[in-house]
């Protein structure tokens, strides 16, 4: 699966900007299974995540750059690792040849985390260990900020596994602020909650603030699963 979008990327990153636009976000989607994903397809998408961040800097954005290895499938976590690995060392590459400054950009990687239908799933703790080993191996220190995305996990599991990083990196002098772009684990409990009704509105900004807060939490190494009762 490839990203399109390139062609009159340029003149609409000039558009955005001015309507106010100071950051941009490209997603490539790279899925685990049977003989994928071909070298080809993470190459092919870290040529574009390249060309994107290249064009997005020429219009004075700041270009969000998100490889996403997805949880789909029933792969286990070490396959998720060797994947991960592989589109990392690929999307750097790119960004490299397209003289990407790398300080003014933002990486939105996936965790390495087992398939969600794997039958025996890592642990938080692993996932931390294998993530931020990915991290330390392919992302340069010239990079800002990672901003983890939650990627279909669930609330829970999305906090506990981000709280586990941040505990993880705390003793490991990591080059970058590591933080959270979630989406899916903000807005689904609150999304829920309102179920489309006014009268449910104050119900959904609780719940939406009651989310903020665990993943802000957990942002700091500082979850408890007792906060989520």
């Amino acid at each position: 699966m490839i990203t399109d979008g390139l062609d009159g990327l340029r003149d609409r990153l000039a558009e955005y900007y001015e309507i106010g636009a100071r950051f941009t976000k490209w997603r490539a989607v790279i899925t685990i299974g049977d003989g994928i994903p071909s070298q080809y397809c993470i190459d092919a998408n870290a040529h574009l995540l390249a060309r994107f961040a290249a064009l997005s800097q020429e219009a004075g954005l700041v270009p969000i750059v998100e490889p996403e290895t997805l949880m789909d499938g029933d792969h286990s976590i070490e396959h998720c690792h060797e994947v991960t690995l592989n589109a990392l060392h690929s999307t750097y590459d790119q960004l490299a040849r397209q003289r990407v400054d790398l300080r003014g950009t933002l990486l939105k990687p996936n965790m390495v985390i087992s398939g969600k239908d794997a039958a025996e799933r890592a642990d938080a703790n692993e996932v931390a260990e294998r993530t931020l080993d990915a991290l330390m191996r392919e992302v340069p220190a010239a990079v800002p900020g990672i901003v983890f995305l939650s990627g279909g996990q669930s609330d829970d599991e999305a906090t506990e596994n981000l709280d586990a990083i941040s505990r993880a990196a705390e003793g490991m002098n990591t080059p970058w602020e590591l933080s959270f772009s979630y989406g899916r684990g903000l807005q689904a409990a609150p999304l829920q909650a309102w179920g489309g009704s006014a009268a449910n509105t104050e119900a959904a900004q609780q719940e939406y603030y009651r989310r903020a807060m665990l993943t802000s939490a957990a942002r700091q190494g500082k979850y408890t699963p007792d906060m989520s009762a």
